[in-house]
């Protein structure tokens, strides 16, 4: 069993419970979004490898990243096709968007603030799979489960590099901005359901 405790106590909320409820009544678009989600996390690690070649431990665990998550991304599929769930094209959550929205752009305060928010939602991810297990089916709690090794291994990555990219100086404050958003957007309600939203207005 993976062990969550550092990941909880450095997420300043949980999941809310409405949000697991309407997760069990909106399977395939949780798989959907989840599938897109794995895609995207990809995109930036490969980006983000683009972006600074000179960095070779940035480079290394970018590569292990994106390679992880496109085979989450190969597992999900799977399990939609085997459900018989399509794919359609669906409008991301704003989670991400609003997450990114306070990124310096000058460097190398864009490099340590990508990489805070890479880690929160690492962490975030790994948070909802574990609260969300114990409601599925068997299969999908067994591959829920089976995520949260790697994805407690991506946050700290992304909070380790994070780190390294700030040269010495604190990124203490910069990781409380982006945790209190985290924790705004987890608990304020969403207008549509999404791996990443708040829960659904009713």
């Amino acid at each position: 069993m993976t062990d969550l405790s550092e990941i909880h106590a450095f997420l300043r909320c949980e999941t809310p419970d409405a949000w697991i409820e309407q997760a069990q009544n909106h399977l395939d678009i949780l798989l959907i979004d989840h599938a897109n989600c794995e895609k995207k996390a990809a995109g930036t690690a490969m980006n983000l490898m683009y972006r600074y070649v000179d960095n070779f431990d940035l480079l290394n665990k970018m590569s292990r990243l994106a390679r992880e998550e496109l085979r989450h991304f190969e597992q999900v599929i799977a399990i939609m096709e085997q459900r018989g769930i399509a794919y359609p094209q669906i409008q991301a959550s704003r989670y991400a968007a609003e997450l990114r929205k306070p990124i310096r752009t000058h460097e190398p305060g864009r490099l340590v603030d990508t990489l805070i928010v890479g880690s929160i939602i690492e962490a975030r991810s790994c948070e909802r799979f574990n609260k969300l297990a114990p409601f599925l089916d068997a299969e999908l709690q067994k591959f829920y489960l089976s995520l949260l090794k790697s994805e407690a291994r991506h946050y700290q990555d992304y909070l380790g590099l994070a780190e390294q990219a700030a040269g010495g100086e604190p990124i203490d404050g910069r990781v409380d901005l982006f945790l209190e958003l985290d924790k705004k957007l987890m608990l304020e309600p969403d207008t549509e359901f999404r791996f990443h939203s708040g829960p659904v207005e009713a």
